[in-house]
C-alpha cells in the first residue's frame, strides 16, 4: 500500500510523513508531473497560501479526480481540505471543487489564526473517528474554514466562536481541518482508519 501526498510547493510535510511511516504506511511525495494512478491513497497535506496552493493543485486536477472516479480514497489536511472545495476569501484561485461550497475566514474578536489544542464533537456517523473513545482533542493552525453546501457531509464539528465543520466526509472524500499528524493518539488512530479505507 502507498500513498501519494500532494506536493504543492508550501507545505512542511515531515509529521505527516513521520506519523505514516509510524503506522506502516509507504508514501511517495508527488508534485506536478508525477503520477497518482497506482497509489491506494492520497493525501492533499496542509499549509500554506490558498490562491499558490490552488495553481500548483490544478495542475494534478485531473489525475485526482480520476483517482477519485477509480475508488481511491482522499484526505485533505487543514488547507488540504479547503482546497476540495470550490472557492476562498483568502485569495483568487479555483479550488479543485470535488465539494460544494467556499471557505470564509473567522470573523469578530477571535484571535486569528486559531492555534492550538481544541475539540471535535462527532455530529453524524463517521469512518475517520470510528472507535476513538472519549473526547478528542486535536491540533489547529487554521485562519479560515470551509462552510460546505451540503451540511451533511459535516462528520465533526469544532467551536471556536462560531461551529465549523473540522471533520468532513464525502464517499471516498475525507477532509480535515486539524492537523492529525500533530495530534497524538487521536490523530493516528485517524489516520489508522484513512488507512483502512484505502486497503477495503
Amino acid at each position: 500500500m502507498i500513498f501519494s501526498i500532494i506536493d504543492y510547493g508550501a507545505s512542511n510535510m515531515f509529521s505527516l510523513l513521520s506519523a505514516l511511516k509510524r503506522l506502516g504506511i509507504e508514501t511517495e511525495v508527488v508534485a506536478e508531473g508525477g503520477s497518482l494512478k497506482d497509489c491506494s491513497g492520497v493525501i492533499l497535506p496542509g499549509v500554506g497560501n490558498f490562491s499558490s496552493a490552488c495553481a500548483a493543485t490544478n495542475r494534478l486536477k485531473t489525475q485526482i479526480l480520476d483517482a477519485l472516479k477509480r475508488g481511491t480514497p482522499l484526505l485533505g489536511i487543514c488547507l488540504g481540505m479547503q482546497l476540495l472545495f470550490e472557492k476562498s476569501e483568502e485569495g483568487m484561485g479555483e479550488g479543485l471543487g470535488i465539494l460544494k461550497g467556499e471557505v470564509v475566514r473567522f470573523s469578530g474578536n477571535l484571535k486569528v489564526p486559531h492555534m492550538g489544542w481544541n475539540l471535535v464533537t462527532p455530529v453524524r456517523d463517521s469512518r475517520l473517528l470510528s472507535n476513538i473513545q472519549g473526547k478528542m482533542w486535536v491540533y489547529f493552525a487554521h485562519s479560515y474554514y470551509p462552510k460546505p453546501l451540503d451540511e451533511s457531509i459535516s462528520k465533526g464539528i469544532t467551536r471556536y466562536g462560531v461551529d465549523f465543520p473540522s471533520v468532513i466526509e464525502n464517499e471516498n472524500v475525507f477532509g480535515t481541518q486539524f492537523h492529525p499528524e500533530k495530534s497524538g493518539v487521536v490523530g493516528r488512530a485517524i489516520l489508522a482508519n484513512f488507512a483502512q479505507e484505502a486497503r477495503r
